[in-house]
């Protein structure tokens, strides 16, 4: 049984857990002011908030998810909340709605409502506000009415508001000053009750079935052999959502065991079920790779980075897929545990793919971890995509680039790219051919050149053969020109 809390509400539920939380608000709890829009994740008219008990169990973490692509299961334990959930009392709107009508940031007001709970998640950030991070907390919301620029005067006002919010206790601020009801301030308790209850639950559960792993919103040992395992949901739930509502899930997503990044020594380790928006955020991350948020806001958009976690973009295999194709170039390995056996093995990540949406590991065996070598201060890394969308969308072509460079020349290198080929590739000809060189046009040039005979492109919806060709091509010296900027010239590559 699942169990959380909707707005101010205990919910029991034995909906299917790998169903849509969108689908369970709007047709079982009948709250329809969250809206069904694209499906897939693009326009954020169904966007909710999910608060999540952070340890001490005295405050709540909300981020805004797309329920479309939210699994039912992933509200377990947790808080979700919905627009009715912070509607005022009596017909008076909250301060977040009252700047977007003063702007006149609603017209057929269909998108209204997921821009209302995205910025109201920004309120409730835990992390000091800028114009910046409240401008970025609406990228998931699309209008197809306003041209945006009042939504953005209503969240430059709002942000305004929010100087005054204060370090300490912010929630009772919030809730004085209209931004959420005052039950707010309730969850923290609730949730940490919930949680205790659910565990008391599990443990009488796991020594009645005599050693079997089970837990309220897991499975016992036979279903879990036959269970798809689901993640934040951002790929299956687009891809096959009735499938999952009918068979049954094991979730991963928020795991504590799969959780978290950190150094280890000269090592890199994140768990598997680390978000992309936690990776982006990472101290530990934007310490080794600086430009790493501004890569990372080139994938998708801020509610599905709150959601997508790093494996599941990983085994999605997608031969564009974005975390890979720069995880690629880090030269990351994974760790996969046989769930039967109690195996582990260290795989490296250029070796899970062997065809177009084939990987080299069983039915049986999972993700654990994700680890790479730190990279040294003086190396370079770079991240590019191109698609028909600058942001929220699937790319054309994408390509990183690793590279070391003593004296004058390359050391080593690694090169990956997307969209060239059935899986994610990195280049290994391209990358023997820098080392041991010295950087000039000749070099990269040739470089180029021989970059083209390891790609096999095929010509589909997002741009013929000769398209990804000049993609890569322009992508690759984008590499080098931010590398070294000083020493070559777009003009001289192309």
């Amino acid at each position: 049984m699942l169990q959380f809390y909707l707005n101010d509400q205990l919910i029991r539920t034995t909906q299917p857990a790998g169903s849509t939380l969108l689908d369970f608000v709007r047709y079982n709890r009948h709250l329809t002011g969250t809206k069904i829009g694209c499906r897939e994740g693009d326009c954020g008219a169904c966007t909710v908030l999910v608060g999540e008990l952070q340890p001490g169990g005295q405050t709540v973490a909300y981020q805004s998810m797309t329920s479309c692509l939210t699994p039912l299961g992933n509200a377990h334990g947790r808080h979700v909340v919905t627009v009715e959930g912070i509607n005022a009392a009596r017909g008076t709107l909250t301060p977040i709605q009252q700047a977007i009508v003063a702007e006149g940031g609603s017209q057929c007001g269909f998108c209204t409502v997921g821009f209302v709970m995205s910025l109201t998640g920004h309120s409730l950030s835990q992390k000091p506000g800028t114009p910046e991070t409240a401008l970025a907390a609406i990228d998931g919301n699309i209008c197809r009415c306003t041209g945006y620029k009042s939504l953005e005067r209503a969240t430059l006002a709002l942000q305004q508001q929010l100087t005054d919010r204060p370090t300490e206790q912010p929630l009772a601020w919030l809730a004085e000053q209209g931004f959420v009801p005052g039950y707010f301030q309730d969850i923290p308790a609730k949730l940490t009750a919930l949680r205790n209850a659910t565990e008391t639950v599990a443990a009488g559960i796991n020594q009645s079935q005599n050693g079997h792993t089970a837990t309220v919103t897991g499975l016992d040992a036979a279903t879990a052999a036959r269970a798809q395992v689901l993640g934040g949901g951002t790929d299956l739930l687009v891809q096959r959502p009735e499938q999952l509502r009918e068979m049954p899930v094991q979730l991963v997503y928020g795991q504590p065991e799969r959780r978290g990044i950190r150094r280890e020594g000269n090592n890199i380790v994140l768990g598997a079920a680390t978000t992309a928006q936690e990776l982006m955020e990472s101290g530990v991350m934007r310490e080794l790779l600086p430009r790493l948020p501004e890569h990372l806001k080139l994938v998708s958009s801020t509610p599905i980075r709150n959601m997508g976690t790093v494996a599941g973009n990983f085994i999605n295999a997608s031969p564009i897929g974005d975390l890979t194709i720069l995880f690629l170039a880090l030269g990351a390995s994974i760790t996969l545990e046989d769930t039967g056996l109690g195996q582990r093995r260290e795989l490296p990540l250029q070796e899970l793919y062997v065809g177009y949406k084939q990987l080299a590991k069983s039915a049986d065996e999972q993700v654990l971890h994700i680890q790479f070598q730190a990279p040294q201060a003086a190396d370079f890394f770079n991240f590019e995509k191109v698609s028909k969308r600058t942001h929220l969308d699937i790319a054309s072509v994408n390509s990183a680039a690793w590279l070391r460079v003593q004296g004058g020349l390359v050391e080593a290198a690694r090169l990956s790219a997307g969209g060239v080929g059935p899986i994610p590739l990195v280049l290994p000809r391209t990358a023997e051919f820098l080392i041991g060189r010295e950087i000039s046009i000749e070099t990269v040039r040739g470089a180029l050149e021989l970059a083209q005979e390891e790609i096999s492109p095929i010509s589909d919806v997002r741009g013929t053969v000769q398209y990804k060709r000049l993609l890569l091509r322009q992508l690759l010296a984008a590499h080098f020109l931010q590398f070294f900027p000083e020493q070559l010239s777009l003009t001289d590559l192309l």
